[in-house]
């Protein structure tokens, strides 16, 4: 069986580079590349590839956003996260998303095109470091612990957003975002917006900068 793989990064020596890994290979065929998350999102409904290798920090619509909305039109999307972006808020946003797999662009080209053909499968592909993470999280919930969404909402109050571009941006109410940050703030140990952010870019929780 040939993979159909789309590829989505912003770099066109990246998706050269890709495209020219997966042709050394018989099984994987690259069927188009996009070079931002709104046409992610349109080359995935209408070239509908078995996996699509999406980057994180994409312009017009970032990678996270482009999962969910792919995953949106079509449930049964693969999408693997290829990124060099490893702290907690990219991640936990990718798997909310519903991307598949998670890895990084240091990656072997052996680990890579394994990582399609298992994502092809129906298989979760991880790198070594990002699954010993997620599965902590899974093993246990520390007390304190921002959920997905929380992460979410502070990753956008980080980014100069406001209670209501927040709420638009996504799709909730301005007094569920309000609700997100006050429980942030608990479980931070903080009383404002700034120090949420201070707190939480300085244990990995988000980051910081463009």
């Amino acid at each position: 069986m040939t993979v159909r793989v789309l590829i989505a990064d912003d770099h066109p020596v990246v998706r050269d580079g890709i495209r020219a890994m997966l042709e050394t290979q018989d099984d994987l065929e690259v069927v188009g590349e996009a070079v931002d998350g709104a046409e992610a999102v349109r080359l995935a409904g209408t070239l509908r590839p078995d996996v699509t290798l999406m980057d994180l920090q994409l312009p017009e619509l970032d990678g996270a956003g482009a999962i969910g909305r792919i995953r949106e039109n079509d449930p049964g999307a693969r999408v693997i996260v290829l990124t060099t972006y490893d702290t907690d808020s990219d991640i936990s946003r990718a798997i909310d998303a519903g991307a598949i797999g998670y890895l990084l662009k240091d990656t072997r080209r052996e680990q890579l095109f394994d990582a399609i053909r298992a994502a092809a499968r129906g298989e979760s592909a991880l790198s070594p470091s990002i699954a010993s993470r997620v599965l902590s999280w899974a093993r246990s919930d520390p007390p304190g612990a921002l959920s997905g969404r929380e992460i979410e909402v502070l990753g956008a109050v980080a980014r100069g957003l406001s209670n209501k571009a927040i709420a638009a941006h996504l799709c909730i109410s301005e007094a569920t975002v309000k609700t997100h940050l006050l429980h942030v703030f608990a479980k931070l140990g903080v009383d404002d917006r700034t120090a949420a952010v201070t707190v939480a870019a300085s244990r990995g929780i988000i980051r910081l900068g463009p």
